[in-house]
């Protein structure tokens, strides 16, 4: 029984194959992956100016006699916000005019990562 040889493991070509479609197959899913964040930081935003916008309309809706110069601060101890939106990603989000042509600003420094402004108070992918 000398010449008997018995296989009990993977080969070295065989693991190596195995590593190797492993990594393929993780480059591929972090290449698919990388926008997701971009897309996030857009929605953030323009969630953030429609829900901005929404309190301001609420807010003039119910006290027509206001002078029509409304800050968020004013909007969120009317409690018509819950808090004032904060950006982990640059953006800022304001109001401005007076009366009746109040509207929300977006304002992004050229150093906010992921989001540009697209004008009408709504951001884009930058």
């Amino acid at each position: 029984m000398t010449g008997v040889r018995v296989d009990s493991g993977f080969t070295l070509i065989e693991l190596l194959i195995v590593i190797v479609v492993m990594g393929i197959l993780a480059a591929v899913v972090i290449f698919a992956l990388g926008g997701i964040s971009t897309k996030s930081d857009v929605a953030a935003c323009n969630t953030d100016a429609k829900t901005v916008q929404l309190a301001l309309t609420a807010y003039d809706a119910q006290n027509p006699n206001a002078t029509g110069t409304e800050t968020i601060a004013q909007l969120v101890t009317a409690n018509y916000l819950q808090s004032a939106p904060v950006s982990t990603n640059g953006y800022a989000i304001g109001v401005a005019g007076t009366g009746q042509s109040e509207y929300v600003t977006v304002s992004i420094p050229s150093t906010a990562t992921g989001v540009s402004y697209a004008g009408a108070a709504t951001c884009a992918s930058a």
